[in-house]
């Protein structure tokens, strides 16, 4: 399945890339709208994970064109500002479904697939919880401004002092690449 991802935040991007590499899809991802739509018309993505909120951007506003460019494409709005007016903006400009970050495997590759179906094959043992990917996208994101916890809470728009908390509160689980 071709994926498009247009999402600012890199650390989350690789994150999603190696995700749905290792079910199949074959991924590009772009920083902003303007490459994504470029990208969009040359790929023909069946799928665009597009992110509400790049850099200083809203991706809100390029849900319409992506849907003229790719009429059977399944849009998914990712957010990590949910709300029921953003939910509902989305899906009148033509989004297919509208996720909450951090979402898990499972829900995203059945959001992606279009239906509830059960995927559990096709996830396996890689389906975390929403307190797993959170744990590995902030890791990627501490990994990605090497080690700097200052630049890595400013990335993830937190404060420095949550995010030591966070990572002080390590999970039991061990997430294995």
């Amino acid at each position: 399945m071709r994926t498009l991802i247009i999402e600012d935040d890199q650390a989350l991007a690789s994150v999603l890339m190696r995700r749905l590499t290792k079910h199949g899809h074959q991924c590009r991802h772009f920083d902003n709208g303007t490459q994504g739509l470029i990208e969009c018309e040359e790929f023909s993505p069946e799928v665009i994970l597009l992110d509400m909120k790049l850099h200083d951007d809203s991706g809100l506003k390029y849900i319409s064109a992506l849907r003229k460019l790719q009429p059977q494409a399944r849009i998914i709005l990712m957010t990590g500002y949910a709300s029921i007016a953003t939910a509902v903006d989305a899906i009148k400009l033509g989004a297919d479904d509208y996720l909450a970050k951090p979402v898990d495997s499972q829900t995203l590759l059945s959001a992606m697939h279009g239906k509830k179906i059960d995927i559990a094959e096709e996830v396996e043992t890689d389906t975390l919880t929403s307190e797993q990917y959170e744990w590995e996208h902030i890791n990627q994101a501490l990994k990605f401004n090497d080690g700097n916890i200052s630049a890595t809470a400013r990335q993830l728009s937190m404060h420095r002092r949550t995010l030591q908390r966070k990572l002080q509160r390590r999970p039991s689980f061990a997430v294995k690449d």
